[in-house]
Protein backbone atom coordinates (compact mmCIF):
# COMPACT_ATOMS: atom_id res chain seq x y z
CA UNK A 1 0.00 0.00 0.00
CA UNK A 2 1.37 3.38 -1.02
CA UNK A 3 0.70 6.19 1.48
CA UNK A 4 0.53 9.80 0.29
CA UNK A 5 1.48 12.32 2.96
CA UNK A 6 0.66 15.91 1.98
CA UNK A 7 2.07 19.05 3.59
CA UNK A 8 0.74 22.47 2.58
CA UNK A 9 2.73 25.49 3.63
CA UNK A 10 3.16 29.23 3.27
CA UNK A 11 6.04 31.08 4.91
CA UNK A 12 6.50 28.05 7.17
CA UNK A 13 10.27 28.28 7.50
CA UNK A 14 10.27 28.12 11.29
CA UNK A 15 9.13 24.51 11.61
CA UNK A 16 8.78 22.94 8.15
CA UNK A 17 12.11 21.13 8.36
CA UNK A 18 10.92 19.27 11.48
CA UNK A 19 7.84 18.03 9.63
CA UNK A 20 9.91 16.85 6.68
CA UNK A 21 12.45 15.10 8.92
CA UNK A 22 9.66 13.23 10.67
CA UNK A 23 8.49 11.91 7.29
CA UNK A 24 12.04 10.94 6.35
CA UNK A 25 12.35 9.05 9.65
CA UNK A 26 9.33 6.81 9.00
CA UNK A 27 10.07 3.10 8.91
CA UNK A 28 7.36 2.37 6.34
CA UNK A 29 8.93 2.23 2.84
CA UNK A 30 5.94 3.02 0.64
CA UNK A 31 5.55 6.75 1.26
CA UNK A 32 4.82 9.38 -1.36
CA UNK A 33 5.54 12.80 0.15
CA UNK A 34 3.95 15.84 -1.49
CA UNK A 35 4.58 19.47 -0.51
CA UNK A 36 2.32 22.25 -1.78
CA UNK A 37 3.78 25.70 -1.16
CA UNK A 38 1.79 28.89 -1.66
CA UNK A 39 4.80 30.68 -3.19
CA UNK A 40 6.42 31.54 0.14
CA UNK A 41 8.64 34.58 0.50
CA UNK A 42 10.67 33.37 3.50
CA UNK A 43 13.17 30.51 3.65
CA UNK A 44 10.51 27.86 2.90
CA UNK A 45 11.57 27.34 -0.77
CA UNK A 46 15.19 26.83 0.31
CA UNK A 47 14.12 24.27 2.90
CA UNK A 48 12.07 22.40 0.30
CA UNK A 49 15.03 22.33 -2.10
CA UNK A 50 17.32 21.02 0.64
CA UNK A 51 15.00 18.03 1.19
CA UNK A 52 14.36 17.10 -2.43
CA UNK A 53 15.66 13.59 -1.68
CA UNK A 54 12.76 13.12 0.77
CA UNK A 55 10.00 14.96 -1.13
CA UNK A 56 8.46 13.00 -4.00
CA UNK A 57 6.66 15.92 -5.66
CA UNK A 58 6.27 19.59 -4.84
CA UNK A 59 4.91 22.78 -6.32
CA UNK A 60 5.23 26.42 -5.34
CA UNK A 61 2.52 28.69 -6.72
CA UNK A 62 -0.20 31.07 -5.49
CA UNK A 63 -3.38 29.48 -4.17
CA UNK A 64 -6.76 30.53 -2.82
CA UNK A 65 -6.03 29.49 0.77
CA UNK A 66 -5.08 26.37 2.71
CA UNK A 67 -8.01 24.23 1.53
CA UNK A 68 -7.35 25.04 -2.12
CA UNK A 69 -3.73 23.99 -1.53
CA UNK A 70 -4.88 20.78 0.17
CA UNK A 71 -7.11 19.98 -2.82
CA UNK A 72 -4.11 20.49 -5.10
CA UNK A 73 -2.17 18.03 -2.98
CA UNK A 74 -4.91 15.41 -3.25
CA UNK A 75 -4.97 15.93 -7.01
CA UNK A 76 -1.24 15.20 -7.13
CA UNK A 77 -1.44 12.15 -4.86
CA UNK A 78 -1.16 8.65 -6.33
CA UNK A 79 -1.19 6.71 -3.05
CA UNK A 80 -3.76 4.21 -1.85
CA UNK A 81 -4.05 6.07 1.48
CA UNK A 82 -4.00 9.86 1.81
CA UNK A 83 -3.46 12.12 4.81
CA UNK A 84 -2.06 15.49 5.79
CA UNK A 85 0.86 16.57 7.95
CA UNK A 86 0.69 20.29 8.65
CA UNK A 87 3.91 22.26 8.35
CA UNK A 88 3.98 23.00 12.10
CA UNK A 89 3.38 19.36 13.09
CA UNK A 90 5.42 16.16 13.05
CA UNK A 91 4.97 12.43 13.39
CA UNK A 92 5.30 11.29 16.99
CA UNK A 93 7.49 8.27 16.21
CA UNK A 94 9.04 6.45 13.21
CA UNK A 95 6.39 3.71 13.09
CA UNK A 96 3.33 5.98 12.87
CA UNK A 97 2.56 5.30 9.20
CA UNK A 98 3.47 1.60 9.49
CA UNK A 99 0.96 1.23 12.32
CA UNK A 100 -1.73 3.01 10.31
CA UNK A 101 -1.22 0.72 7.33
CA UNK A 102 -1.33 -2.34 9.57
CA UNK A 103 -4.50 -1.20 11.34
CA UNK A 104 -6.47 -0.27 8.23
CA UNK A 105 -5.55 -3.61 6.65
CA UNK A 106 -6.47 -5.65 9.71
CA UNK A 107 -9.86 -3.95 10.02
CA UNK A 108 -10.52 -3.73 6.27
CA UNK A 109 -11.54 -0.15 7.03
CA UNK A 110 -11.93 2.90 4.79
CA UNK A 111 -9.95 5.19 7.08
CA UNK A 112 -7.63 5.05 10.08
CA UNK A 113 -6.82 7.51 12.83
CA UNK A 114 -5.01 7.77 16.14
CA UNK A 115 -4.36 10.26 18.90
CA UNK A 116 -2.51 13.58 18.80
CA UNK A 117 -0.68 15.64 21.40
CA UNK A 118 -0.54 19.42 21.56
CA UNK A 119 2.98 20.52 22.46
CA UNK A 120 4.76 23.78 23.10
CA UNK A 121 5.84 25.39 19.83
CA UNK A 122 9.47 25.80 20.86
CA UNK A 123 9.86 23.06 23.47
CA UNK A 124 8.15 20.07 21.91
CA UNK A 125 9.01 17.88 24.90
CA UNK A 126 6.46 19.94 26.87
CA UNK A 127 3.02 18.35 26.40
CA UNK A 128 0.19 20.86 26.82
CA UNK A 129 -2.82 18.59 26.33
CA UNK A 130 -3.50 14.87 26.55
CA UNK A 131 -6.58 13.43 24.90
CA UNK A 132 -7.51 9.87 23.99
CA UNK A 133 -10.01 9.96 21.14
CA UNK A 134 -11.28 6.38 21.16
CA UNK A 135 -13.17 4.67 18.32
CA UNK A 136 -15.56 6.60 16.08
CA UNK A 137 -19.34 6.37 16.48
CA UNK A 138 -22.34 8.36 15.25
CA UNK A 139 -23.32 9.08 18.85
CA UNK A 140 -19.93 10.68 19.51
CA UNK A 141 -20.27 12.72 16.32
CA UNK A 142 -23.62 13.99 17.61
CA UNK A 143 -21.87 14.98 20.84
CA UNK A 144 -19.42 17.22 19.00
CA UNK A 145 -16.57 14.73 18.73
CA UNK A 146 -14.61 14.05 15.57
CA UNK A 147 -11.26 12.40 14.79
CA UNK A 148 -8.19 14.65 14.70
CA UNK A 149 -7.77 15.71 11.08
CA UNK A 150 -3.99 15.63 11.10
CA UNK A 151 -3.93 12.00 12.34
CA UNK A 152 -6.70 10.82 9.99
CA UNK A 153 -5.80 8.90 6.81
CA UNK A 154 -8.40 7.74 4.31
CA UNK A 155 -8.35 5.50 1.26
CA UNK A 156 -7.80 7.54 -1.88
CA UNK A 157 -10.82 6.14 -3.74
CA UNK A 158 -13.11 6.95 -0.81
CA UNK A 159 -11.78 10.50 -0.42
CA UNK A 160 -11.95 11.36 -4.10
CA UNK A 161 -15.43 9.90 -4.56
CA UNK A 162 -16.70 11.84 -1.54
CA UNK A 163 -15.48 15.16 -2.85
CA UNK A 164 -12.60 17.25 -1.64
CA UNK A 165 -12.42 20.26 0.68
CA UNK A 166 -15.15 22.88 0.23
CA UNK A 167 -13.16 26.07 -0.29
CA UNK A 168 -16.13 28.26 0.65
CA UNK A 169 -15.03 27.51 4.24
CA UNK A 170 -12.02 29.35 5.61
CA UNK A 171 -11.57 27.34 8.83
CA UNK A 172 -14.01 24.41 8.96
CA UNK A 173 -13.62 22.63 5.63
CA UNK A 174 -11.90 19.76 7.45
CA UNK A 175 -14.89 19.38 9.80
CA UNK A 176 -17.25 19.54 6.81
CA UNK A 177 -15.26 16.74 5.16
CA UNK A 178 -15.32 14.66 8.36
CA UNK A 179 -19.12 14.95 8.55
CA UNK A 180 -19.46 14.08 4.87
CA UNK A 181 -17.28 10.98 5.25
CA UNK A 182 -18.32 9.69 8.66
CA UNK A 183 -21.94 10.83 9.01
CA UNK A 184 -23.11 11.08 5.42
CA UNK A 185 -21.21 8.32 3.65
CA UNK A 186 -20.80 5.93 6.56
CA UNK A 187 -17.06 5.48 6.07
CA UNK A 188 -15.68 2.74 8.30
CA UNK A 189 -12.70 3.54 10.51
CA UNK A 190 -9.95 1.82 12.47
CA UNK A 191 -8.72 3.54 15.64
CA UNK A 192 -5.14 3.19 16.91
CA UNK A 193 -4.84 3.93 20.66
CA UNK A 194 -1.49 5.67 20.41
CA UNK A 195 -0.15 9.14 19.66
CA UNK A 196 0.61 9.44 15.95
CA UNK A 197 1.16 13.17 15.49
CA UNK A 198 2.34 16.02 17.69
CA UNK A 199 0.92 19.48 16.96
CA UNK A 200 2.46 22.76 17.98
CA UNK A 201 0.11 25.13 19.80
CA UNK A 202 -1.43 27.93 17.77
CA UNK A 203 -3.53 26.57 14.89
CA UNK A 204 -5.41 28.96 12.59
CA UNK A 205 -8.82 28.13 14.05
CA UNK A 206 -7.92 29.08 17.62
CA UNK A 207 -5.32 31.80 17.31
CA UNK A 208 -7.66 34.67 18.17
CA UNK A 209 -11.15 35.01 19.58
CA UNK A 210 -12.23 36.44 16.21
CA UNK A 211 -11.24 33.14 14.58
CA UNK A 212 -12.88 31.17 17.38
CA UNK A 213 -16.20 32.90 16.68
CA UNK A 214 -15.74 32.40 12.95
CA UNK A 215 -15.14 28.71 13.55
CA UNK A 216 -18.36 28.44 15.57
CA UNK A 217 -20.29 29.88 12.63
CA UNK A 218 -18.54 27.71 10.05
CA UNK A 219 -18.93 24.53 12.11
CA UNK A 220 -22.66 25.23 12.38
CA UNK A 221 -22.87 25.81 8.61
CA UNK A 222 -21.04 22.49 8.03
CA UNK A 223 -23.63 20.70 10.19
CA UNK A 224 -26.50 22.33 8.29
CA UNK A 225 -24.90 21.46 4.95
CA UNK A 226 -24.52 17.80 5.95
CA UNK A 227 -27.92 17.58 7.68
CA UNK A 228 -26.26 16.29 10.81
CA UNK A 229 -26.10 17.53 14.38
CA UNK A 230 -28.06 19.93 16.55
CA UNK A 231 -27.52 23.01 18.71
CA UNK A 232 -26.24 20.60 21.38
CA UNK A 233 -23.63 19.32 18.91
CA UNK A 234 -22.21 22.77 18.26
CA UNK A 235 -22.28 23.62 21.98
CA UNK A 236 -20.39 20.47 22.97
CA UNK A 237 -17.95 20.82 20.07
CA UNK A 238 -17.27 24.36 21.19
CA UNK A 239 -16.66 23.27 24.76
CA UNK A 240 -14.12 20.59 23.87
CA UNK A 241 -11.23 23.06 23.36
CA UNK A 242 -11.76 24.46 26.87
CA UNK A 243 -9.28 21.88 28.14
CA UNK A 244 -6.74 23.28 25.71
CA UNK A 245 -7.35 26.78 27.03
CA UNK A 246 -6.90 25.59 30.61
CA UNK A 247 -3.58 23.93 29.85
CA UNK A 248 -2.35 26.61 27.43
CA UNK A 249 -4.21 29.90 28.07
CA UNK A 250 -2.10 31.80 25.56
CA UNK A 251 -4.27 30.10 22.91
CA UNK A 252 -6.77 32.86 23.66
CA UNK A 253 -4.41 35.72 23.05
CA UNK A 254 -1.99 34.76 20.27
Amino acid sequence: MKVSVITVCFNSGSFLADAIRSVAAQSYPGIEYIVVDGQSTDQTPEIIHSFEDVITRWISEPDQGQYDAMNKGVGMATGDLIGFLHADDFFAHPDAIAHMVEAIGNKSADAVFGDIRYVDAYDTSKVLTRRRYGPCSRMKLHLGWHPPHTAFYVRSAVLKSSGLFDTSFTISADYDLMLRLLAGNGVTTAYIPEVLVKMRVGGVSNRTMVNVRRKWREDYRAMQKNHFGSPLTIFLKTMRPVAHFIHAPRYLFE
